[in-house]
């Protein structure tokens, strides 16, 4: 319980087994997602189970999310599987195209050769292969080889400045959320949001099917960063996507972006994963290279709630070896990150009552230096404003119901603990909250702590009351 930062990774088949996500687990996975671009319904509600019943035997909550797949602005396939490509060489990506060869290949996203004209650069593969645009004709985009090399099928394919108008959500992505929704994930990731109006569709598509997933919106799309403000108000959180994000705008822009976002989120009390690439040579080796590490760190230092694996624990050799790597980064980091509470406090606006209450709680804590502060929390919101500032003192969040908690797995600095709600006398609330906190080892009968409370208990967004107390000196209440 000691780590701020939060790690989410990817299930897939290095790690679709209960041994092996239980091992994950133990190793410090805080969140799982399960990537909607692969399989069935019948897959995700199936390793949803997994995760849970994984997480129930090691005895710590663990937050799903559903990463949904986004249009598929990709290659077709290859009569031989891939082709190799050579600089100056004319190619063809053709939407008619049935198979794919050396001079032509096909679309999966037919309205491509719309969406682009003479003079354009578009980037195959994560930017490894360049293709420059020549023109356009009915269904055949006609291009010249820039930088070459091994195209096989499937492979991803971005404009050069972004200006594609497949939209964010498809109709697999909208059954998606009705299956995301029936499973209960904690987390919906939307691929590709342009703007404020696909972070509401998708809200609404699952309201509407049932699901109270908070949204996360995966900024990869030059159109994003431009609508970055309203986009971060339409959702409940942003994921740096590096990895589509570099190839649109251009990989040495993506260190100053991944700053940006990070703290515009924090600003507005909204989350941060940052993604793509964090453990990538640990794919096929024990070991992370220096690069990785600083890249990690410098992540956790920018403020990250969590820093998420996709292929290092989805498809590679040392899963748990790249988790356990990953929580040892974060810890170091965290050592020497600057609290600069006084400071941020000169900007900050405060209109609601709870939120005044959170933000009180870790300006005391600090100052008078306690051992944690205890946030007893219904829906979790109470947690969610005291990890935007870092107070330097852990926030236990102490909530009656599962859903919260399990929500709360991806708040940096938030540690949520399940506590039975069977009562409605404060004194008889502050005895219990005591007890859970000496019972998960986390105080000791002396330690100061603040405790932040609402009444009448029970009523989501109610906490208007805070309290500095001495562990122990609340009497077990009469007939116990």
């Amino acid at each position: 319980m000691t780590r701020h930062t939060k790690i989410v990774a990817t299930l897939g088949p290095a790690s679709n087994n209960p041994e092996v996500l239980e091992k994950l687990i133990r190793a410090g996975v805080d969140v799982v997602r399960l990537n909607f671009s692969h399989g069935s319904a019948e897959d995700h509600v199936a390793r949803a189970t997994m995760v849970r019943d994984a997480a129930k035997r090691v005895g710590r909550p663990v937050g799903i999310l559903a990463d949904l797949q986004g249009p598929k602005i990709r290659v077709g396939k290859f009569a031989d599987g891939k082709v190799t490509l050579e600089a100056g060489a004319r190619f063809i990506l053709d939407a008619a195209c049935a198979m794919g060869t050396l001079e032509r290949v096909g679309l999966d996203y037919k309205d491509l050769p719309r969406d682009v004209r003479g003079g354009d650069v578009l980037l195959l593969d994560d930017g490894r292969i360049v293709l420059d645009v020549e023109l356009v004709r009915g269904s055949e985009i006609h291009t010249v080889v820039r930088h070459g090399g091994e195209l096989s099928n499937n492979k991803g394919i971005n404009r050069q400045g972004g200006g594609l108008s497949a939209p964010a959500l498809t109709a697999k992505d909208m059954d998606d959320i009705k299956t995301a929704a029936d499973i209960g994930v904690d987390y919906v990731a939307i691929s590709f949001p342009k703007s404020a109006a696909d972070m509401y569709m998708a809200r609404q598509l699952m309201r509407a099917a049932g699901g109270k997933a908070l949204t996360i919106a995966k900024i990869e799309r030059v159109e994003a960063v431009a609508a970055l403000d309203e986009i971060l108000d339409a959702s409940d959180g942003v994921m740096v996507a590096r990895g589509d994000l570099a190839v649109e705008v251009g990989d040495a822009a993506v260190p100053a972006l991944q700053k940006k976002m990070i703290r515009m989120a924090r600003e507005r009390n909204k989350l941060a994963i940052t993604a793509t690439q964090m453990m990538e040579s640990m794919i096929l080796s024990p070991v992370p290279t220096r690069a990785e590490v600083s890249d990690v760190a410098n992540a956790v230092l920018d403020g990250t709630d969590a820093v998420m694996l996709s292929a290092e624990t989805a498809s590679g050799k040392y899963p748990v070896q790249t988790v356990e790597a990953m929580a040892r980064v974060c810890l170091e980091a965290e050592k020497s990150a600057e609290v600069t509470l006084d400071r941020e406090f000169l900007d900050r606006v405060f209109t609601r009552i709870d939120q005044s209450i959170a933000m009180a709680a870790i300006w005391t804590a600090h100052h008078l230096k306690v051992k944690a502060i205890a946030a007893l929390t219904e829906s979790g919101s109470t947690a969610l404003w005291m990890s935007r500032l870092n107070c330097g003192v852990p926030v236990y969040a102490l909530t009656p119901s599962a859903a919260a908690q399990t929500k709360m797995c991806l708040y940096r600095e938030v540690y949520p603990l399940l506590m039975k709600q069977t009562h409605t006398e404060r004194e008889e609330l502050l005895y219990d909250a005591e007890q859970l906190l000496i019972e998960a080892g986390v105080v000791d009968k002396g330690d100061l702590i603040v405790l932040t409370i609402g009444e009448p208990i029970g009523t989501p967004g109610g906490t208007n009351t805070l309290k500095i107390v001495r562990v122990g000196e609340h009497t077990q209440p009469a007939g116990r």
